[in-house]
């Protein structure tokens, strides 16, 4: 075998190898983009959860404060009832 021929063998050879390299690539960088846009997915689902979450227990604390409120409210009412004779 001649230089000539061991060149051409080498490129017939490692053609269909590069090309294989690359789709390995790209399957490679699709994957990792999939990825990345669910880990981004996530994070802003979790963003929204926890605000959400926030919210929810500052709309509780308003709540209960609300309660507290109103049972006060009814205790003066009772007891303005009671100095005015009547029965609650």
């Amino acid at each position: 075998m001649d230089a000539a021929m061991v060149t051409a063998i080498g490129a017939l050879i490692a053609g269909p190898v590069a090309a294989a390299a690359a789709m390995y690539g790209n399957r490679g960088a699709t994957r990792a983009a999939r990825e990345a846009s669910a880990v981004t997915g996530y994070d802003s689902l979790t963003q929204r959860l926890v605000a959400e979450r926030d919210k929810a227990e500052v709309d509780q604390a308003k709540a209960e404060q609300r309660v507290d409120d109103l049972e006060l409210e009814v205790a003066r009412l009772r007891l303005l009832v009671r100095e005015l004779g009547g029965t609650p």
